[in-house]
């Protein structure tokens, strides 16, 4: 439907934002990563959109992200039954993308369900089961999630596992982030204008 929505920030709640384009005010839904990353009202957002229709009830929602890896864990986290579109927005608030795919690939969901509101241990192995394939070409290193995250852990290595969690390899990745520097989103953009 839409693809992104950018325009003026009128209002950020806890779960949800407000952006004014052409006159009409939409309220996104939105993980609390992304509603941290749009700044203050007044200024110009874009949020990458997913619509969420429930079908019980024929409400629509609209959720949106600063990042296309955010929004596309997003979808592939609905894509698993049983799971909701406030579950898997609770569970990008407190697991990164790179964190999410590294606990996929390593069987981890127990750190999924710790770090989830909502989200219980049945829920975290279903979602580790049934995604487990779209990861299957990256390569964790055998590690688990507390190894490789940790509060230390360094923007290149944050960087590339974003970069696998989108489909590349990790030589890829690694070429493509090459001279790359600043915040993990900035190398992970000069990473991609490479490998398109």
């Amino acid at each position: 439907m839409f693809y992104y929505i950018e325009g003026k920030l009128i209002l950020k709640a806890e779960d949800h934002a407000v952006i004014d384009c052409g006159g009409v005010g939409y309220k996104i839904y939105s993980t609390r990563t992304s509603l941290d990353d749009l700044g203050d009202a007044g200024t110009t957002v874009r949020l990458y959109t997913s619509l969420n229709i429930k079908t019980a009830s024929d409400i629509f929602m609209l959720y949106g992200f600063t990042t296309l890896e955010e929004k596309n864990i997003f979808e592939m986290i609905l894509s698993v039954s049983g799971i909701g579109a406030k579950t898997a927005a609770s569970l990008l608030s407190n697991v990164s993308p790179s964190k999410f795919a590294l606990c996929v690939m390593s069987d981890d969901s127990a750190y999924l369900a710790k770090h989830t509101p909502g989200l219980g241990p049945k829920g975290a192995k279903r979602i580790v089961l049934e995604l487990k394939d779209k990861f299957k070409d990256v390569d964790p290193s055998g590690m688990t999630s507390e190894e490789i995250f940790t509060p230390d852990t360094d923007s290149d290595s944050e960087a590339v596992s974003a970069l696998m969690v989108l489909g590349y390899s990790r030589e890829e990745a690694q070429r493509a982030l090459n001279g790359a520097q600043g915040s993990v989103e900035d190398m992970v953009k000069h990473a991609l204008k490479q490998l398109i």
